[in-house]
């Protein structure tokens, strides 16, 4: 029977989170680097595990923060000292210290922002669809099982070699993922 959509990856199914733990080290440990883990709940050193790396997001917080920073004082310096300048009982028109409350609110609220939206955009998010959803056992992840899922993308990926490395992992059942 031919495939109707291309293979996204495969998939096993283990029982315990010590399982998928142990699991994962393995498959780390065998080359794999293209693979995810899905648990109905947070397992400790998982992500540790699967090989996550440091992100980049507060280097875009603090960028995001910096722009809001200089926003914020050019948006109060511009108008006092060169498009308006107004001379209100002698006292300069740069008057910094004035400018301050404004110019941390909009460090502090573009740093936010950077923060909710870098960290949707750097996870993908929001994700109607995913490809594990194909997979009819899929919907017992909320309640009671874990799954290891190793991408067809990955280098050392193939078909057979791979559905061999996850049954001898001892999982519950191996299953293909269609993209």
């Amino acid at each position: 029977m031919a495939r109707k959509r291309p293979l996204y990856g495969l998939m096993a199914e283990f029982e315990t989170p010590e399982q998928l733990l142990a699991a994962v080290r393995r498959t780390r440990e065998a080359g794999y680097r293209e693979i995810d883990a899905f648990s109905p709940f947070p397992i400790e050193n998982l992500g540790e595990a699967i090989g996550f790396h440091r992100t980049r997001l507060p280097v875009l917080v603090f960028i995001g923060g910096l722009l809001g920073c200089s926003g914020g004082f050019f948006l109060q310096w511009w108008p006092n000292v060169i498009g308006f300048p107004i001379n209100v009982g002698g006292k300069p028109w740069n008057s910094w210290p004035a400018f301050i409350p404004i110019t941390f609110e909009l460090t502090i609220l573009c740093a936010a922002l950077t923060t909710f939206f870098g960290m949707l955009a750097l996870n993908g998010l929001p994700t109607p669809y995913h490809p594990v959803f194909n997979v009819e056992r899929f919907e017992v992840c909320s309640r009671d099982r874990f799954f290891l899922v190793i991408k067809a993308r990955d280098r050392r990926y193939d078909v057979v070699t791979t559905r061999e490395f996850l049954e001898g992992l001892n999982p519950s059942r191996v299953m293909e993922v269609e993209s």
